[in-house]
């Protein structure tokens, strides 16, 4: 033998496709035929060195080829890519964390609020409960089991925040008082309670209800007596005779 005959395994096979059609199925004009198409297989180059046409192909080996002439994205476009996608993502993700947290907030703040509310609501409905309590106090009848009661009902208002409002010898304030009764004493320099007729009650900021006072203004300074300032009134009278 005078040389190794090259397999012909080791090339590509071909397909010879003859299109007789006068017609263009696409366009639909008349055309000549141009003879036998040849249709390489994906992989291997077509023949002649040209590109192959993938007009002819079927639809997935044409959709093949074409993903191996698309472009190539580079390692640092990548990169960017998803260190822009992963900002972007960090930008999201804390701004849905303050808007959870600003929500968070909202609720407890009116949480707190209803609930203050309530309370300062029960605490004044019990106020003519503390009266009738005072008054009892007042003639000796609260002794015994009742006394230990009413001194329980009353650490128990005061821990949930609840106090007195006006005590004998407080200034006169028209906001947290209320005056009954107006009367003068050289005691005081100011309008002063010096009497409480029914005590006042406040719950943390607010005023439950004014206290009824008695109201003691200054005494006015009695006034000099004229004839001491008159000329010549310190003078004795002459002798007439």
């Amino acid at each position: 033998m005078s040389g190794a005959r090259d397999d012909p395994k080791d090339e590509p096979q071909r397909v010879v496709i003859r299109d007789k059609r006068r017609i263009d199925p696409k366009t639909g004009a008349a055309r000549t035929p141009t003879g036998d198409q040849v249709w390489t297989p994906p992989g291997s180059a077509p023949a002649g060195g040209g590109e192959q046409n993938t007009d002819d192909l079927p639809a997935g080996d044409a959709a093949t080829c074409r993903a191996d002439k698309a472009p190539v994205q580079t390692e640092d476009a990548r990169v960017a890519d998803l260190t822009a996608q992963l900002s972007e993502r960090t930008d999201d993700l804390q701004r849905v964390t303050a808007e959870y947290a600003n929500y968070r907030k909202r609720v407890d703040r009116d949480r707190a609020l209803v609930a203050e509310a309530a309370t300062g609501t029960v605490l004044a409905g019990l106020l003519p409960v503390l009266d009738d309590l005072d008054r009892a106090r007042e003639h000796g009848d609260l002794t015994g089991a009742f006394k230990a009661v009413a001194d329980q009902l009353e650490s128990v208002l005061t821990r949930l925040g609840l106090t007195e409002v006006g005590q004998p010898g407080d200034p006169f304030d028209p906001t947290v008082h209320e005056a009954v009764s107006h009367s003068t004493s050289p005691d005081v320099s100011e309008p002063t309670c010096v009497a409480v007729l029914r005590r006042g009650y406040g719950f943390r900021d607010r005023l439950l209800r004014p206290a009824l006072v008695a109201v003691a203004d200054p005494a006015d300074p009695e006034p000099a007596d004229s004839t001491d300032s008159l000329p010549g009134a310190d003078v004795p009278p002459a002798d007439e005779s």
